[in-house]
């Protein structure tokens, strides 16, 4: 795929995403914080500070080259997607807490991952290094993912009926696009892909296997219940690889294949990773006998 073809697909497909995102958010998403305190609170802290500093430690410990480590940390930065609410769905977890979680989640990484990417490639690729995310950048990133979910949620807001009838098309729409431009894109590096698997194959699955984990086990620690702890562990443990992909390969954004790799890997192995964990987690919820469920009580 042409560079000149990429800057303008990359952002349009990501701003297709991001609306259909939008649309199906409305301001009582950000709201029903207070319903779920504890969950809000514990799914937040594993993803801004915990899965980050875990990261952090298994690049280290893994020895990775430093495009390769820039992009952990990019994959660790970005917040769930849509995808955590699907899996919530499909194995009983509370779909209403992924929601308010990915739209808390899509604001806050507006500032998180630019600050995580930069001080990661300043760490590892040197404070000189022409790549990172700089104002300019900052600005198109903010562009790309808020406006159009601005844009959803007043649609939704003023034509509620019209933001239901186009989800479904707006959602095929962005996987079509997404799939056209994401296979372009690899079909051009897939030679790199093929030989960096090895390399980062094993972080990637630990750091999948890790985040589900945390993301189920710290709530179930501190008594969230067992629908809230499933919606965190698939909310902390499902990022979204495709806003990775994104800023990785973006012509305008890093523009660095090795940087993307991760992501790249990441984005095929989480959908059999979660869906594992999921009859995991089921199965688990089928048998535990919960005393009590957390209520909507502050904490």
């Amino acid at each position: 795929m042409s560079s000149g073809l990429s800057i303008v697909l990359f952002p349009v497909a990501l701003g297709i995403v991001m609306l259909g995102l939008g649309l199906t958010l409305t301001v009582d998403d950000f709201r029903r914080v207070v319903a779920y305190p504890r969950a809000v609170v514990v799914s937040l802290v594993c993803q801004m500070l915990i899965l980050p500093a875990i990261c952090l430690g298994l690049v280290l410990v893994a020895g990775l080259r430093p495009e390769l480590a820039v992009g952990m940390m990019l994959l660790a930065a970005s917040p769930g997607g849509s995808t955590a609410s699907l899996y919530s769905h499909l194995f009983k977890g509370n779909v209403a807490l992924n929601v308010t979680l990915t739209a808390i989640n899509s604001v806050l990484a507006l500032f998180t991952l630019p600050l995580i990417v930069n001080l990661s490639v300043a760490a590892f690729m040197g404070s000189d290094s022409s790549i990172g995310l700089q104002f300019d950048k900052v600005v198109q990133v903010f562009a790309l993912v808020l406006v159009p979910i601005v844009v959803g949620m007043a649609v939704r807001r003023r034509r509620p009926e019209f933001a239901g009838r186009m989800q479904r098309p707006v959602k095929i729409l962005s996987i079509v696009v997404l799939v056209v431009v994401i296979t372009g894109a690899l079909l051009g590096i897939k030679d790199e892909l093929a030989a960096t698997i090895g390399a980062v194959g094993l972080v990637v699955l630990l750091f999948n296997l890790i985040s589900l984990a945390i993301g189920y086990a710290a709530p179930r620690l501190l008594r969230v219940g067992h629908r809230e702890s499933v919606a965190s562990s698939f909310e902390v443990g499902v990022h979204n690889a495709t806003l990775a992909i994104t800023i990785g390969l973006s012509p305008a954004l890093l523009n660095n294949n090795d940087i993307a790799m991760p992501s790249v890997i990441y984005g095929t192995l989480m959908f059999f990773t979660a869906a594992a964990f999921g009859f995991v987690a089921a199965r688990r919820g089928s048998a535990a006998t919960e005393p009590t469920r957390q209520s909507p009580t502050p904490v």
